[in-house]
């Protein structure tokens, strides 16, 4: 016997959170990533340069190494926290016949 309910059960929780509203401690932490990112850009713009660019020392020798790619990756760690990633879909349909979409516009 499950313990699982199933719709059909009459038993659901319906003073729950509705589908599609997003969790309130996950909005309030995006919401305070984006701040602290919008907040320290200037600084972070300052040091992607000196990790792609390098920093010299006043005998013109590398402190740091020129590394654009680091740079570029560290870039995309941060904006991950800050941009919506978009999700993969595959479609698979008959071997036999080509998938056909079909897009309307409907003027309003």
């Amino acid at each position: 016997m499950s313990n699982k309910l199933s719709k059909s059960d009459g038993n659901l929780n319906r003073a729950g959170r509705p589908a599609g509203v997003p969790n309130k401690a996950t909005s309030q932490a995006r919401e305070a990533i984006a701040r602290f990112v919008d907040s320290n850009a200037p600084s972070m713009q300052k040091w992607l340069e000196q990790v792609a660019e390098g920093v010299k020392n006043d005998d013109d020798k590398y402190i740091v190494l020129p590394n654009p790619e680091k740079a570029f990756g560290m870039l995309q760690s941060v904006m991950e926290y800050h941009l919506p990633k978009l999700a993969r879909s595959e479609q698979v349909g008959d071997a036999t016949a080509p998938i056909t979409h079909i897009y309307k516009w409907q003027d309003e």
